[in-house]
């Protein structure tokens, strides 16, 4: 198990400014989450509205009638993965996750670029997030003009990044309650427009398509390069599971409730995925016009349109059509908030164990969260969310698709390391081989495999995406595909800077490597 930071390593590391009652050896709350918070804030952090919203069209216009099983095969190396996180928060449940689990697996400098993967996919994304939130408030009061202005949208998302930092700051029983409501209004109404649109579909509706075993043929998708595309744009609806896990020194019964929250969040992610693009692509069809899901006018936000299509304009369909704008909303606020929690608890983490300046490893005596790594994920949103509106808009949607080799990068590191950590205790039992071996190596592959086939041949293509840029060697290429691996090659540059300024957890870290030795009076946990 790795070593916390405590008061005694003041003044080298003032990982913390007080303890409260009720917190653990790093001075976070303990006990705060049970297994329902931990679920529902593994829920709220994949956004289901928001990220269906955001991702359907994307993948429509590039499966077309196949998205519903692209939605669903992507639900295979998360809930691999998802085990991967089970198993490892099991005998190490620090809120560093992957970059402590990696930094065991394989050494100080893996699990230094795998914390790095969580905080660059966090940050990159809550551009996105707060695009959404800014977008649809204006939206939500009527006012289309300032909804489709990028300046108010982009301070309407400056103003929902703070207030979410805030409320982050401020404890994590707060944002555990604050995810219960919003959640449970967001469940209600994507249920509701499913069910609505499967009616009107086969009654009414113009321009829809009666459900066909076909869609759930991926042997029909057009090509192998398709394919891949369409997996990693669904893999981003379903990412966000792991903040379940990030939140476990705060969550009861630490090594087991976390775990469960993650395989459980990823299971119903499927069942609300699968009815939602299944029922819209019946209602809508795939159509490049009007409300036609491939539309790439709507691609960036098919949920506003459909929701008036569905509900329909006037009576107790207005009513609905601006509660689901509303759902949308809280779907894109309570994802900025549940992603602020993994990034601020990794960087805290990171900072506990000397990897990064020791100010990121401060805890509010009275509120017991971590205060400069809360602080400084939401001042960093913001800036690389004002930098890329400023730049371009184009930038800022490119942006958001290389997401998906981050977020493939960390979990298939993940999957990995503890295949690699448990490698001698597989033999054990069938089921050490098979969920601490077999299924997490397993996804970490298929992970792996999506990430390298996209970044160097998918996103690659200059024609892919809204940009491309021209490299010294390599000719133009593809927009994605370079913010993608740029933004995960700065950690290499930043990590060489934190091993001169503060070389110590390079060359000692406090955390035991090497393969896993269990314990053999210890029962094994379930």
């Amino acid at each position: 198990m790795s070593t916390p930071a405590t008061r005694s390593d003041a003044p080298d590391r003032p990982a913390l400014e007080g303890h409260g009652s009720g917190s653990g050896e790093k001075g976070l709350r303990i006990g705060a989450l049970g297994l329902f918070s931990s679920v529902s804030i593994g829920l709220a952090s994949a956004a289901p509205a928001y990220s269906l919203a955001a991702t359907l069209g994307l993948i429509v216009a590039g499966v077309g009638l196949q998205a519903p099983i692209i939605t669903i095969l992507a639900f295979i190396p998360m809930l691999l993965i998802a085990y991967a996180y089970k198993e490892m928060n099991a005998v190490d449940p620090d809120c560093g996750t992957t970059f402590t689990w990696a930094a065991r697996a394989f050494g100080p400098r893996t699990g230094w670029m795998g914390g790095w993967g969580i905080i660059v996919a966090d940050v990159i994304v809550m551009a996105n997030l707060a695009q959404i939130a800014g977008g649809y408030t204006f939206q939500l009061l009527g006012l289309d003009s300032l909804a489709a202005s990028t300046l108010w949208t982009t301070v309407a998302g400056v103003v929902w990044i703070a207030l979410m930092t805030l409320i982050c700051y401020i404890g994590i029983e707060v944002s555990a309650a604050l995810q219960r409501v919003m959640l449970v209004g967001e469940v209600v109404m994507l249920v509701l427009f499913s069910g609505t649109a499967l009616v009107r579909a086969y009654t009414d509706a113009k321009g829809s398509i009666h459900l066909s075993l076909s869609w759930f043929n991926p042997f029909d998708v057009a090509s192998a390069s398709a394919f891949t595309a369409g997996i990693l744009s669904a893999i981003f609806i379903y990412w966000g599971w792991d903040t379940a896990v990030s939140v476990n020194e705060e969550t009861a019964d630490k090594t087991r409730t976390p775990g469960r929250a993650a395989v459980i969040s990823t299971g119903l992610l499927l069942l609300i995925y699968a009815l939602v693009s299944t029922s819209a692509q019946a209602f809508a069809g795939v159509g490049d016009k009007g409300n036609g899901l491939a539309n790439p006018g709507n691609s960036a936000d098919v949920l506003s349109v459909l929701g008036g299509a569905v509900f329909g304009t006037s009576g107790i369909g207005w009513l609905l059509a601006k509660l689901f704008i509303l759902t949308v909303l809280t779907s894109a606020a309570a994802s900025t908030q549940t992603t602020i929690l993994p990034t601020a608890r990794t960087a805290f983490s990171m900072a506990a164990h000397k990897a990064i300046p020791s100010h990121f490893g401060r805890v509010h005596k009275r509120f017991q969260t971590p205060t400069w790594a809360t602080v400084g994920m939401g001042l960093a949103s913001i800036a690389f969310y004002v930098l890329l509106t400023r730049i371009s808009t184009n930038v800022l949607t490119d942006s958001i698709s290389s997401v998906g080799l981050a977020i493939a990068f960390y979990y298939g590191l993940t999957g990995l390391a503890c295949a690699w950590y448990f490698r001698k205790v597989l033999g054990r039992s069938a089921r050490d081989l098979w969920l601490k071996g077999v299924l997490p190596g397993l996804g970490s592959v298929m992970l792996l495999y999506f990430f390298c086939y996209a970044a160097f041949d998918v996103y690659a293509d200059p024609g892919y995406g809204y940009t491309a840029i021209s490299l010294p060697g390599l000719g133009r290429v593809g927009g994605v595909t370079v913010i993608g691996i740029a933004s995960l090659l700065l950690g290499l540059l930043l990590m060489a800077i934190q091993r001169v300024a503060q070389g110590s957890w390079f060359r000692s870290p406090d955390v035991p490597t090497g393969p896993h030795t269990p314990d053999p009076t210890a029962a094994p946990v379930a």
